[in-house]
């Protein structure tokens, strides 16, 4: 469980009775919108516990009631929409950073292709200052696996 010192704004610590007070409502009435799905808030064995997003978002529901004259269905589908452009957000903005990060990447890649294509061209000897061969040849080994009669003959052999 994670430490009551580590709230954020969905953690969810309100009654039922505490979030309608703060949000100016009856209790009666976050039943009901969370019936129609208006709002969710978590559930214990203590009954329901509201988050101040929830709190909000119960305040965002009166507001577009009362002062704008919109009705619950069409403030069901402003919400839904609402979140669907925040997780729109989300996803565009990690798309960004990896974006940043490719292109990093593209050109670190691209500056080490241009020194291998200028080593190439002139030659180890008389590369750019600062680039210096690692090695003059280079040796590759292969490893093949002993066959199991490999073995045991060279077993027999000892």
């Amino acid at each position: 469980m994670t430490s009551p010192y580590n709230l954020n704004d969905d953690s969810p610590v309100y009654v039922i009775s505490v979030a309608a007070q703060l949000s100016g409502m009856h209790p009666q009435t976050l039943r009901g919108y969370e019936r129609l799905g208006l709002v969710s808030p978590n559930r214990d064995r203590g009954g329901r516990r509201y988050s101040m997003r929830d709190i909000l978002v119960l305040r965002e529901i009166q507001r577009l009631s009362q002062e704008e004259g919109i009705n619950l269905s069409g403030i069901k589908r402003i919400l839904d929409l609402e979140r669907e452009l925040e997780h729109a957000r989300r996803i565009a903005a990690e798309m960004r950073a990896e974006v940043t990060q490719l292109r990093a990447e593209l050109e670190s890649t691209r500056a080490v292709a241009a020194r291998l294509a200028e080593l190439r061209r002139t030659g180890p000897e008389q590369s750019a200052p600062g680039l210096v061969p690692v090695r003059s040849r280079t040796t590759v080994a292969i490893y093949q696996p002993i066959a199991a009669s490999d073995s045991q003959v060279n077993k027999g052999e000892k």
